[in-house]
């Protein structure tokens, strides 16, 4: 399998002199799996990029898989200029939300409103087929198997597993390790700490054994606290998801819109400094938009 990185920035795209090195634009990954399948994770800013070099293959058959509604993986979703091409076969993929009663193929209309767009969903010329997926339901595709995973989010997320030809890559989106809302010694505490301990190590048996984990890590352990349930990660839990795991590679992405590139390395450089780690058992790197890896 082949991994592209488009789009590594969380929250809103940050372009700049600032973020030119590891990029500005928001999440999307392209994987090509080994008969050439397109599979994206997920369609924020970056997806626009991705779709210029698309435009030298057409007609393309695009599986999009989201890992939810917010506004930073799907606001590039418009712009990708496939989905007006006749010929093209786009799929979307995605969770149904239990508030608005819809699927994924929500996320098109609502953005595509006059109102807020100024071209209709109903112009879009290729083929495009919504579909609606459930945690741990295998999606098959060619010679590779996407697995959702429920995950922890304010909205319903899906991390991906695709596994293809004995190589695997995990793909969390959006996810903060699940934590106790009781205090030491109140009389729920022990209760919901069962459950919290059995949401993680459901997560764990997903990832088990990935070649790649891709991982939300937006914070340092020192800014978590005051954005506790906000639903994103930090380095450090990244890291120890991975070890619980064995995962081979970490990438630590959906990085902080406001942090520079030099600051991003600094706090990543804190977070290795707290985890020595061995190459050879868990390479730990920081998402760099345009990179390219092979597994």
């Amino acid at each position: 399998m082949k991994i592209k990185f488009w789009g590594v920035r969380g929250s809103i795209p940050s372009p700049g002199p600032n973020t030119q090195r590891y990029g500005g634009n928001t999440t999307c990954i392209e994987v090509r799996t080994d008969d050439n399948t397109l599979i994206i994770l997920d369609g924020g800013t970056g997806i626009f990029p991705l779709a210029q070099t698309l435009l030298k293959e057409l007609p393309i058959n695009a599986h999009i898989f989201n890992t939810h509604s917010h506004w930073d993986h799907i606001q590039g979703l418009p712009f990708f200029i496939p989905i007006f091409i006749p010929g093209n076969q786009i799929q979307l993929y995605g969770a149904f939300d239990p508030i608005s009663g819809a699927g994924p193929e929500r996320i098109m209309l609502i953005q595509m409103q006059y109102s807020y767009f100024p071209v209709r969903e109903a112009e879009m010329q290729s083929s495009i087929v919504y579909q609606t997926v459930m945690p741990h339901e295998q999606v098959k595709i060619g010679a590779s198997t996407i697995t959702p995973t429920l995950l922890s989010h304010p909205v319903v997320n899906f991390g991906y597993r695709i596994d293809c030809n004995g190589k695997s890559v995990f793909f969390t989106g959006d996810h903060e390790p699940h934590y106790n809302i009781y205090e030491l010694g109140d009389d729920g505490y022990d209760e919901y700490q069962t459950m919290v301990d059995e949401q993680r190590q459901s997560i764990v048996d997903a990832i088990r054994g990935v070649d790649v984990l891709i991982a939300d890590s937006s914070y340092t352990i020192g800014e978590y606290p005051s954005k506790k349930g906000w639903g994103h990660g930090t380095f450090d839990s990244c890291i120890e998801l991975a070890r619980a795991a064995g995962a081979k590679i970490l990438y630590c992405t959906h990085h902080e819109p406001t942090r520079s590139d030099d600051d991003l390395e600094k706090v990543f450089a804190e977070a290795l400094a707290r985890h020595p780690y061995d190459k050879s058992v868990l390479d730990i790197r920081l998402a760099r938009e345009g990179e390219e890896i092979v597994i």
